[in-house]
Protein backbone atom coordinates (compact mmCIF):
# COMPACT_ATOMS: atom_id res chain seq x y z
CA UNK A 1 0.00 0.00 0.00
CA UNK A 2 2.81 2.43 0.88
CA UNK A 3 4.52 1.67 -2.42
CA UNK A 4 1.30 2.69 -4.13
CA UNK A 5 1.62 6.13 -2.50
CA UNK A 6 5.21 6.45 -3.69
CA UNK A 7 4.17 5.38 -7.22
CA UNK A 8 1.40 7.99 -7.15
CA UNK A 9 3.88 10.65 -6.05
CA UNK A 10 6.41 9.65 -8.71
CA UNK A 11 3.69 9.83 -11.34
CA UNK A 12 2.34 13.21 -10.32
CA UNK A 13 5.81 14.71 -9.98
CA UNK A 14 6.76 13.35 -13.41
CA UNK A 15 3.59 14.65 -15.03
CA UNK A 16 3.80 18.13 -13.52
CA UNK A 17 7.54 18.51 -14.10
CA UNK A 18 7.52 17.35 -17.72
CA UNK A 19 4.38 19.37 -18.53
CA UNK A 20 5.08 22.71 -16.81
CA UNK A 21 8.45 22.49 -15.00
CA UNK A 22 6.48 23.29 -11.86
CA UNK A 23 5.64 20.67 -9.26
CA UNK A 24 3.29 21.33 -6.37
CA UNK A 25 5.58 21.31 -3.32
CA UNK A 26 3.40 18.98 -1.20
CA UNK A 27 4.30 16.00 -3.39
CA UNK A 28 7.94 16.02 -2.26
CA UNK A 29 7.25 15.49 1.47
CA UNK A 30 4.52 13.00 0.52
CA UNK A 31 7.07 11.08 -1.56
CA UNK A 32 9.74 11.31 1.14
CA UNK A 33 7.40 10.08 3.87
CA UNK A 34 6.04 7.19 1.82
CA UNK A 35 9.53 6.12 0.70
CA UNK A 36 10.87 6.50 4.22
CA UNK A 37 8.08 4.39 5.71
CA UNK A 38 8.59 1.61 3.18
CA UNK A 39 12.35 1.71 3.77
CA UNK A 40 12.01 1.76 7.57
CA UNK A 41 9.52 -1.10 7.62
CA UNK A 42 11.73 -3.19 5.35
CA UNK A 43 15.02 -2.82 7.23
CA UNK A 44 14.22 -1.70 10.79
CA UNK A 45 14.92 1.62 12.47
CA UNK A 46 18.67 1.40 13.26
CA UNK A 47 19.60 0.38 9.71
CA UNK A 48 17.12 2.91 8.31
CA UNK A 49 18.56 5.77 10.38
CA UNK A 50 22.15 4.95 9.40
CA UNK A 51 21.27 4.69 5.69
CA UNK A 52 19.24 7.91 5.67
CA UNK A 53 21.97 9.89 7.42
CA UNK A 54 24.56 8.53 4.97
CA UNK A 55 22.31 9.28 1.98
CA UNK A 56 21.63 12.82 3.19
CA UNK A 57 25.35 13.46 3.67
CA UNK A 58 26.09 12.12 0.16
CA UNK A 59 23.31 14.19 -1.38
CA UNK A 60 24.40 17.34 0.45
CA UNK A 61 28.01 16.82 -0.62
CA UNK A 62 27.02 16.39 -4.26
CA UNK A 63 24.79 19.47 -4.13
CA UNK A 64 27.48 21.51 -2.38
CA UNK A 65 29.99 20.59 -5.08
CA UNK A 66 27.47 21.40 -7.81
CA UNK A 67 26.68 24.74 -6.12
CA UNK A 68 30.38 25.63 -5.89
CA UNK A 69 31.04 24.82 -9.55
CA UNK A 70 27.95 26.72 -10.64
CA UNK A 71 28.72 29.75 -8.51
CA UNK A 72 32.49 30.05 -8.84
CA UNK A 73 33.33 28.41 -12.17
CA UNK A 74 30.23 29.07 -14.28
CA UNK A 75 29.44 32.33 -12.42
CA UNK A 76 25.69 31.67 -12.45
CA UNK A 77 23.08 31.57 -9.73
CA UNK A 78 22.48 28.02 -8.54
CA UNK A 79 18.86 27.65 -7.45
CA UNK A 80 16.17 27.95 -10.13
CA UNK A 81 18.74 28.90 -12.78
CA UNK A 82 21.18 25.98 -12.93
CA UNK A 83 19.30 23.60 -10.66
CA UNK A 84 15.61 23.62 -9.82
CA UNK A 85 14.18 23.63 -6.32
CA UNK A 86 12.00 20.66 -7.27
CA UNK A 87 15.07 18.70 -8.32
CA UNK A 88 16.72 19.46 -4.98
CA UNK A 89 13.61 18.42 -3.03
CA UNK A 90 13.30 15.26 -5.12
CA UNK A 91 16.87 14.21 -4.32
CA UNK A 92 16.29 14.69 -0.60
CA UNK A 93 12.99 12.79 -0.72
CA UNK A 94 14.69 9.98 -2.60
CA UNK A 95 17.48 9.87 0.00
CA UNK A 96 14.94 8.74 2.59
CA UNK A 97 13.77 5.78 0.57
CA UNK A 98 16.60 3.36 0.02
CA UNK A 99 19.64 1.69 1.59
CA UNK A 100 22.82 3.57 0.69
CA UNK A 101 24.13 1.28 -2.07
CA UNK A 102 20.68 1.06 -3.67
CA UNK A 103 20.37 4.84 -3.39
CA UNK A 104 23.71 5.40 -5.12
CA UNK A 105 22.86 2.97 -7.94
CA UNK A 106 19.40 4.46 -8.42
CA UNK A 107 20.72 8.02 -8.27
CA UNK A 108 23.39 7.41 -10.90
CA UNK A 109 21.20 5.36 -13.24
CA UNK A 110 18.25 7.75 -12.95
CA UNK A 111 20.52 10.72 -13.76
CA UNK A 112 21.89 8.87 -16.80
CA UNK A 113 18.32 8.02 -17.83
CA UNK A 114 17.32 11.68 -17.47
CA UNK A 115 20.20 12.81 -19.66
CA UNK A 116 19.54 10.18 -22.34
CA UNK A 117 15.77 10.83 -22.30
CA UNK A 118 16.29 14.61 -22.53
CA UNK A 119 18.19 14.39 -25.82
CA UNK A 120 15.15 13.34 -27.93
CA UNK A 121 12.90 15.63 -25.84
CA UNK A 122 15.11 18.57 -26.77
CA UNK A 123 15.00 17.66 -30.46
CA UNK A 124 11.30 16.89 -30.79
CA UNK A 125 9.65 19.07 -28.14
CA UNK A 126 11.94 22.09 -28.34
CA UNK A 127 12.53 22.26 -24.58
CA UNK A 128 15.54 24.02 -23.09
CA UNK A 129 15.60 22.78 -19.51
CA UNK A 130 15.81 19.24 -18.20
CA UNK A 131 12.78 18.12 -16.17
CA UNK A 132 15.15 16.16 -13.93
CA UNK A 133 12.76 15.35 -11.09
CA UNK A 134 10.11 14.28 -13.58
CA UNK A 135 12.39 12.03 -15.60
CA UNK A 136 13.92 10.56 -12.44
CA UNK A 137 10.37 9.97 -11.18
CA UNK A 138 9.50 8.05 -14.36
CA UNK A 139 12.63 5.96 -14.01
CA UNK A 140 12.01 5.20 -10.32
CA UNK A 141 8.35 4.41 -11.00
CA UNK A 142 9.49 1.82 -13.53
CA UNK A 143 12.09 0.36 -11.15
CA UNK A 144 9.53 0.19 -8.32
CA UNK A 145 7.01 -1.59 -10.55
CA UNK A 146 9.68 -4.03 -11.74
CA UNK A 147 10.75 -4.73 -8.15
CA UNK A 148 7.21 -5.86 -7.29
CA UNK A 149 7.35 -8.66 -9.86
CA UNK A 150 7.88 -12.16 -8.49
CA UNK A 151 11.54 -13.16 -8.45
CA UNK A 152 12.78 -9.58 -8.74
CA UNK A 153 15.60 -8.57 -6.42
CA UNK A 154 14.64 -6.45 -3.44
CA UNK A 155 15.54 -2.78 -3.42
CA UNK A 156 16.11 -3.12 0.33
CA UNK A 157 18.53 -6.07 0.40
CA UNK A 158 21.93 -5.60 1.98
Amino acid sequence: MLQLFSLLSYGIIAYQDVRDREVTWIWFPFLGISLGLVHGLQVGFPVFAYAVITNLILTSGILLLLWAVTRYVLKKPFLNVSFGLGDLLFLYAMALGFPTMTYVYLLVTSLIFSLVAFIPMKLFLKVNTVPMAGLMGLFLMTITLLSILPGAPSLYAY
